[in-house]
């Protein structure tokens, strides 16, 4: 049975945007880059190793994906840039064509290139080479920031006002309402069953829509879980974290529902992947630490090197490598376990 909730909002992390009328941009972006940054590292941090980069001027990194070439893409939400490190840390990053577009979810596409959502109102497309390209949503359109490549070789992405949407590798854009109302989906991930699997903090629901655009949803055990990342997990399963709740959830492809506390209170769960060793790493926004939890829900968590951090974006890297953002230091993050 679904559940109804009231209209939570979207809390600080998303300012208020004014969505601009654009045309349709391709052009290289201006790109700038940095030796290997000078960062914080800390040995034996919870069995593992973490080693910290700093972006040349700042920027406020927010979502980080694997990409092609062992290299890893992360969005500077206020910098206005997509940002690529290598393995051995160092960074480019090439500047937006449209100014203040605020640039949030990225993920590596089918097509070889990455692709971002533009939270005023676009979704990019950056080519290895940082070959930029910008397609503009509808004015009624409000992306929420989550995007994830599909079975079906399409993109799909997230909004505020109640629905996903799906973009072509050629820039046709479709719009699905999801089933609740209001629904302020999330993130987005595409799942072990083919659908794409997705978070909505509104009506407190888990929910996967499939690529024909038909959409199911399951309800937490309140609504008021604040579902946000969420990542496929081992097996035929989904993980979650619940910031409301300090929560990891997990979700089968059949709906079925099981919850982890975390040991430390009001940890600011936010984003989650999973490892090469088939565990799920989730980030620790307020208690600035990166999780790691089994998938019989044994926890462990990693401190940062450098405090109030504020880690936001996780992804699973070359040589069983974890990589996250710092969106309040300005750092990408390299955590090796068992170091």
């Amino acid at each position: 049975m679904l559940e109804q909730s009231r209209n939570l909002g979207r809390w600080a992390l998303i300012p208020t945007l004014v969505l601009v009328g654009m045309l349709l941009l391709a052009s290289c972006a201006d790109a700038s880059t940095s030796s290997r940054p000078s960062g914080g590292t800390t040995a034996g941090a919870a069995g593992g190793t973490i080693a910290e980069f700093s972006l040349p001027k700042g920027g406020t990194p927010e979502e980080i994906v694997a990409g092609p070439g062992g290299n890893l893409w992360f969005t500077e939400k206020v910098g206005n840039k997509i940002g690529r490190i290598t393995p051995e840390g160092t960074i480019t990053e090439f500047s937006l064509p449209t100014s203040n577009s605020f640039p949030e979810g990225i993920t590596a596409g089918p097509d070889g290139n990455l692709w971002f959502i533009e939270m005023a109102g676009a979704v990019g497309r950056i080519t290895p080479q940082g070959k930029i390209t910008e397609f503009p949503l509808s004015t009624s359109s409000k992306p929420s920031g989550g995007i994830a490549s599909g079975s079906d070789g399409n993109l799909w992405f997230t909004e505020l006002t109640g629905a996903v949407g799906r973009i072509t590798p050629q820039g046709k854009i479709t719009t699905f309402p999801l089933l609740t109302s209001p629904s302020l989906a999330e993130e987005i991930t595409p799942g072990p069953d083919g659908n794409l699997w997705f978070t909505d903090r509104a009506s407190g629901n888990i929910g996967h829509i499939m690529p024909g655009g038909n959409v199911m949803e399951f309800p937490l055990p309140t609504r008021t879980r604040l579902p946000e990342g969420i990542t496929a997990g081992p097996g035929n399963t989904l993980w979650f974290t619940e910031n409301a709740s300090n929560r990891i959830g997990s979700i089968t492809v059949q709906g079925k529902i099981s919850e982890f506390p975390l040991p430390t209170p009001n940890s600011g769960v936010t984003r989650i992947t999973q490892g090469s060793d088939s565990a799920l790493w989730f980030t620790e926004f307020a208690s600035n630490k990166i999780g790691r939890i089994t998938a019989q829900g044994t926890i462990s968590e990693f401190p940062l090197p450098t405090a109030n951090a504020a880690p936001r974006g996780i992804t699973s890297g070359p040589s069983d490598t974890l990589w996250f953002t710092e969106s309040a230091s300005n750092r990408i993050g390299r955590l090796t376990p068992g170091g």
